[in-house]
């Protein structure tokens, strides 16, 4: 094989048919959108006038902040984790945790608030995860959390609002 092509596997995504057990590596939680929760579709236009510039980056655009760089990854009142693009709450306080890698980390999620898909774009798979209503993306999903689910719902901070209670 060339060179060329094995480059163009790699970055098709083509790691996990050279090694399906990479395919497998991550945690694919099955999630479904909560009954009666009504999708957001906005223009591209509406989302940049709603969002900041590096807000529209992450969601719109699935983009990662500087580790270390939101607010919220420190934030330990009591409260609500929602999507900075559409409200949607996504986490409480009490699923947050200190992760130490400098993102605002949860160990799980309001159920049918989130959806997840296979993301190929580091080369091996990761779970990456999006707002349910408003597609949004949040962040990744690793297998690396504290018990009881053993999962970290790694979140970008611009991706998020918090309300205090």
């Amino acid at each position: 094989m060339k060179r060329r092509h094995f480059i163009g596997l790699l970055g098709a995504g083509g790691m996990a048919s050279l090694f399906p057990a990479l395919a497998n590596a991550r945690p694919k939680p099955n999630l479904e959108r909560a009954p009666g929760l009504e999708v957001l579709e906005l223009s591209e236009a509406q989302w940049r006038e709603r969002l900041s510039e590096a807000q529209f980056h992450v969601l719109r655009e699935a983009g990662t902040e500087p580790a270390h760089s939101s607010p919220l990854d420190k934030e330990t009142r009591k409260g609500e984790f929602r999507c900075a693009g559409c409200e949607l709450l996504l986490f409480n306080s009490d699923m947050k945790y200190d992760s130490g890698t400098g993102w605002p980390s949860f160990f799980t999620h309001v159920e049918g608030h989130l959806l997840t898909e296979v993301d190929y774009s580091a080369i091996w798979p990761r779970t990456e995860y999006h707002c349910a209503r408003c597609g949004g993306h949040q962040g990744h999903v690793f297998d690396d959390g504290p018990e009881p689910t053993g999962l970290r719902w790694c979140n970008n901070g611009l991706a998020l609002t918090f309300v205090a209670a």
